[in-house]
Order: C-alpha cells, then structure tokens, then sequence
C-alpha cells in the first residue's frame, strides 16, 4: 500500500493486457457459483500464501501468533506470510504474467486504494468472490466507505478487513492549540520551525489530499472521477504553499522521511510536534509501548481528513483460491474482527455491522476495552471525507518528488 513505480506500469501495461487471457483460471470459475461446503472442503490441507505490510509489531503479532495458529486449528490450512505492499504486489504480478506463469507465488493479499486500481487495470485480481463469503453477510455494504475505494465500487473483487481515518497527532502539554487549517499550518511552522515535516510515502501523500481538499473549498472538493484541469489548479496552490514554508519544516525543506515509521520516531524523541497518521493517529500501541508520552492526542483537519477502508483480495492466478477464500471469511469472523478490535493489540476497527451481530457478539463489542489515549473513530466521523480517486493520489507521488524534493 506504498508508492507503485507507475512508469514501469505504463510502460508494461499495453503488453501485459495483451497477454490477460484465461489460462491461469483453470476451473475456478466453478468456485464463484460453488457451495460453501464445497469451497470448504476443498480449502482444507491446502497452504495459501498471504502477501501483507508487515510495518507494525502489533498486527504481526496479530496475524502470526493468533491467525495462523487459528487457521490451522480450524480448517487445516498452512498460512505462510510475505512481506509486500503496493509496489512489491503490483509488480510480482506484471512479472508472472509476463512469465506467463499459471499459478503464481501469491494467493491472498492485503490492499487498498491505488494498489487496487494498479491491479485492476492489469486484470490481476481474481474474482468477483466476496459474496460467496458466509461472513460477508456482517457487512454494511450500503457505507459508502466500505463498498467504494477510491472512488472506485469494489464490486466482490476484494473483502472490506478494517476501517479507519486519517488523524492528525499532538502531545497537548507542548502544542495546547494545534493547527486545524492550512493558515494555521503555516503560522504554526513559522512558530515553531523543524518540527513539521512530510513523509514520502502513503501517508504522507494522504495528508496531502487532505490539503487539496482544503483548497478545493469542502470536503467534497475532490469527489468524483479524476479531473486534470482541477488537480492542476489546486496543485499549483499547495506546491506553492509548501515550497514557500518548507525552509521552516524539518531539516528546512531538504530532506523528507521516506517512511511514516522515521516520522513517528522524530514525533517520540521530540524533533517533530506534529505527527499524523491512519487509524485515528495509530496512537494507542505507541504509547503503551512507550514510543509516544501519554499526553498525546489526536484529532482532525478543520476541513476534514481521509476515511477509508482496507481490504483483503486473490490475485488471478493464486494456486489456492478456496483455501484464501476460506482464510479471508474467517478474518472476517465475529471471532477474528473482535479480536483484532482489542484496544491492547491491533486496535483496529471492525468492519462489521453492529446490527448484523447475534447479541453475544453485539453485546462483546459494545463492552470491549476502548482506547484510553486515541481518539475512537466515532469522535472523528464528523469530519471524515472520502478517498478521491486514485489518479489523485499517483500524481501527488509524482509531483511531491519533482517539484517539492528536487525543487
């Protein structure tokens, strides 16, 4: 879920569509119209390979120590973890078909956003499946945050997993009043030079959608298909205004984090006062652990700030289809989503609808442990704006470097 080397897609794209033909389904055509004791049965002893960001101690725990052993338990199933994102995906992919390869090293994968549509436009994921998934009856497809992805409908070709929003991070005892606009923004670096900066990397380029939006004039500035014309007005805006400042941001301007993890750290050691982040400033695990002071905060951008989900998709020539289908509608389970909700572990919030929930499980949710530093997603909906489409993104990517970092 990073930065895609988007002109090797373009440059491979012609050829690779060229070759998309139906080789590598075989008969899994059957598995989309198949029963679920079917689909069950056949999923059993099998090993899927899983494909995941494996940036956060907390969610590996969650996946090594909880899902594979459970996976296994229940339904006999070998789930072997790979670390990889958005361009490590995206291009295993283009080089299996390239390869022409049937059945490729990958079966199950953890995306969203541009990763999506990279994949999309390549013909590299498998499906559509989710509604063959008994679990995904427990999702409110009608929030528009969950059955759209960058403005694109996911259409059964990936399974909503979490849900979160974009925060923007604070210790209150240094920063009593932190800047909730881009006016406020820029008199706060002024205030306080080097102690703000931009990561090159998904989050940081998220913060500056959020940016565009403000200068768009709403939260729904950027709602709707890709719009050049639009993108190039208000891009103009925010290069100036950070080219402007960025002699007041961290190392003046010179150098940008490449990871949010190297601009979580400057946060904890005090170089940084403002930090940001998803899953409400992915607060929680970083002060029980002792990375952020317990007087950190988290809150959102006047003008709103991302909402969005991640998913969990079967790449197109994933020799396990019905054991990644198997996989994925148990992450999907009461069970799983609960225990990856847990304030003291993943802390992520569930994608299941409350009232789609037998009591049992309704009733353990509402009365699980709630966050004691991070703001709950609820306290930040107000100003939830949705993710434009992916184009925006890629653009921001590619002009971020040509005219912030080599300006």
């Amino acid at each position: 879920m990073r930065k895609i080397n988007y002109i090797l897609v373009g440059l491979l794209l012609g050829a690779i569509l060229l070759s998309c033909g139906e080789k590598a389904s075989k008969n899994d055509e059957r598995l989309k119209t198949a029963t679920w004791e079917s689909i069950a049965s056949e999923a059993r002893g099998t090993t899927v390979n899983f494909m995941m960001w494996q940036g956060s101690s907390a969610i590996n725990d969650y996946i090594n120590n909880y899902v594979v052993p459970t996976v296994k338990e229940k339904y006999d199933i070998d789930l072997q973890i790979s670390g990889g994102q958005g361009p490590e995906i995206v291009q295993l992919v283009m080089g299996e078909k390239q390869a022409d390869r049937e059945e490729g090293q990958v079966d199950m994968v953890w995306i969203n956003g541009e990763t999506f549509f990279q994949l999309r436009k390549i013909n590299g994921l498998w499906g559509p499946f989710v509604e063959q998934l008994p679990n995904s009856a427990l999702i409110n497809f009608e929030d528009r945050f969950i059955s759209t992805d960058f403005q694109q409908p996911i259409n059964g070709m990936e399974a909503p997993w979490s849900i979160n929003q974009f925060a923007i991070v604070y210790d209150y005892k240094k920063v009593p009043n932190p800047p909730k606009s881009i006016p406020e923004l820029e008199n706060f670096i002024k205030e306080h030079p080097g102690t703000f900066t931009i990561s090159n990397d998904f989050t940081g380029m998220t913060l500056l959608k959020s940016l565009l939006a403000e200068l768009g004039g709403s939260p729904n500035a950027l709602n709707g298909p890709f719009d050049e014309k639009k993108y190039i007005e208000l891009s103009e805006k925010l290069w100036k205004f950070i080219n402007d400042n960025k002699r007041y941001f961290w190392k003046e301007g010179r150098t940008f984090p490449k990871e949010q993890s190297k601009m979580n750290q400057l946060y904890a050691n005090g170089e940084l006062l403002i930090a940001y982040g998803f899953s409400e400033g992915g607060i929680e695990d970083k002060v029980l652990n002792g990375l952020y002071p317990k007087t950190t905060k988290g809150y959102a951008w006047e003008n709103g700030t991302i909402r969005n989900s991640n998913y969990l998709g079967i790449l197109y020539n994933s020799p396990q289809k019905a054991g990644a289908m198997q996989v994925i509608n148990f992450l999907l389970s009461p069970e799983a989503q609960f225990k990856k909700a847990d304030a003291n572990g993943m802390d992520s919030n569930t994608v299941l609808a409350m009232d789609k929930l037998e009591l049992e499980w309704k009733d353990k949710f509402l009365e699980a442990r709630k966050r004691q530093y991070g703001p709950i997603l609820e306290e930040l909906e107000a100003n939830a704006i949705a993710e434009p489409a992916p184009e925006y993104m890629i653009r921001l990517y590619e002009d971020f470097r040509k005219k912030v970092i080599e300006n």
